[in-house]
């Protein structure tokens, strides 16, 4: 019963970490290079942010900032130009817009 328990306990801690994201000064320290545009047409991926580290379970465009980086999944530089970026995200005030619009590009972010 406790290895059950314990089995399900890490599923769900790694689970839960899938989109919790670490913005970084430096590009070299990056993981995944993203621009911020206002255009959601423009965006490989709409993103919402989330004051819930629970809230942030997939890799559906729910992201929530750590203050630490040992604590995300994925280390983010926010370039000024779009021709540097890996990723183009645009923020949505609606959890229900989240996700991707180009599904190629949903590996940056998978573990």
């Amino acid at each position: 019963m406790k290895k059950f328990l314990f089995l399900i306990a890490t599923a769900f801690a790694t689970h839960t970490q899938a989109q919790v994201v670490y913005t970084t000064e430096w590009k070299s320290d990056a993981d995944v290079k993203v621009y911020v545009t206002e255009w959601k047409s423009d965006a490989d991926l709409v993103v919402y942010k989330t004051k819930w580290k629970s809230d942030a379970d997939k890799n559906e465009g729910i992201w929530y900032f750590s203050t630490w980086k040992s604590d995300a999944r994925k280390t983010i530089f926010f370039t000024k130009w779009k021709s540097e970026a890996d990723l183009v995200i645009c923020y949505t005030e609606y959890k229900s817009d989240a996700g991707w619009k180009h599904e190629g590009k949903k590996g940056l972010l998978q573990d």
